[in-house]
């Protein structure tokens, strides 16, 4: 991994990185984990530092959906109105919703993110704005949609579910509610992205500070916890939030997608979850990025730089990823402590992954 670690020793240097961690698994063995950098003021990041992951909860929250569903012997192509019967668009499958075709990801008005019952009231009156096949990101309602379906199927929640099945028998150090205080002082203290002067001129940011557009209401449709300032509190990292709750470290986050490849003893994923999680089931314009994108069911597929070799996975704000590729058994994790613009990863995460392919000869 000498490529790997030159990149991200050369992300610290050229002042990319003011702290964070890179971690690269294969086949169940931890290949490399490095980390640089401050997690707060005075205060290194280590290995078993933690740090919120905002959306790359989604990828861990839809293998629990998606678990549940296999529980029951069902999988994707069931019907969304056979577990939740309010549901607007009650025909359409779990597939659909998982990969942002429901066309909700901007509501009739707002709803708080710790209250569930508001959140499914809100979402059965809400009109999808678009149908099936056209897909476009559901960055906020993504997060009820699927807590409000475990709940039906489990009785439990998606952090319930997760802390149970999965995070304690796994021994993981990805927390999506559940975090015991003692873990508090580990959390790194994200720092936000400069806003003025730097804002990319692109149709996207031109809709999003648009308040009566349908991009700003997607991003704002669910409220609560929006500002990096708001994140680094205790009442964030309990959220147990699927679209942006999870707490982890870059080990926790890769280890992750090892139990999801199959490489952790006593993984509780079957195959077929990982197989859904991989196979893409849209691709296109993204009606709410407003550039191609493409989903499988809850992960991204593309844009194919940072899932490289039919690779799965999926971002958050501010630059984290984590991602696998199954033909090789590998996963990789990026998490950091500086927020950047735009809602993909930026050039720190580029050369970690140029770098990375330079390493093991993708």
């Amino acid at each position: 991994m000498k490529h790997l670690r030159q990149a991200f020793e050369a992300n610290l240097r050229d002042g990319l990185e003011n702290g964070g961690s890179v971690s690269v698994w294969q086949q169940g063995r931890e290949l490399i984990t490095l980390c640089g950098g401050e997690a707060r003021p005075d205060t290194p990041w280590l290995p078993d530092t933690l740090v919120p992951v905002y959306s790359a909860t989604k990828a861990a929250s839809a293998a629990c959906l998606l678990q549940a569903l296999y529980n029951c012997c069902r999988g994707p192509e069931t019907e969304v109105g056979d577990v939740w019967p309010q549901f607007p668009l009650p025909h359409c499958t779990m597939a659909q919703l998982l990969s942002h075709q429901v066309g909700l990801a901007a509501l009739a008005e707002p709803a708080p993110l710790g209250d569930l019952d508001a959140c499914r009231r809100i979402i059965e009156k809400s009109h999808p704005l678009w149908l099936p096949p056209q897909h476009g990101y559901h960055p906020q309602t993504f997060g009820p949609m699927v807590d409000i379906l475990m709940l039906e199927l489990t009785g439990m929640r998606v952090g319930d579910f997760w802390e149970q099945y999965v995070r304690t028998p796994l021994e993981l150090e990805f927390y999506i509610g559940h975090l015991p205080q003692d873990a508090y002082p580990r959390v790194a203290h994200l720092r936000t992205a400069r806003m003025l002067g730097s804002m990319p001129r692109t149709p996207f940011y031109r809709e999003f500070f648009d308040e009566s557009s349908a991009v700003h209401r997607a991003f704002h449709s669910i409220v609560g916890f929006g500002s990096a300032r708001e994140m680094n509190t205790p009442d964030a990292w309990q959220s147990a939030s699927p679209a942006k709750g999870g707490v982890a470290s870059a080990r926790g986050l890769a280890r992750f997608y090892q139990a999801l490849l199959g490489h952790v003893p006593a993984s509780p994923f079957a195959p077929d979850v990982c197989e859904w999680m991989s196979t893409p089931q849209c691709s296109g314009m993204d009606l709410t990025l407003l550039e191609p994108t493409s989903f499988t069911c809850g992960a991204m597929c593309e844009p194919a730089r940072f899932f490289p070799h039919g690779g799965f996975g999926h971002a958050g704000a501010g630059g984290s990823l984590g991602m696998a590729i199954p033909s090789i058994g590998l996963s990789f994790a990026y998490v950091m402590r500086g927020m950047e613009l735009g809602n993909l990863p930026g050039e720190r995460v580029c050369r970690l992954l140029d770098a990375l392919e330079r390493d093991i000869s993708l």
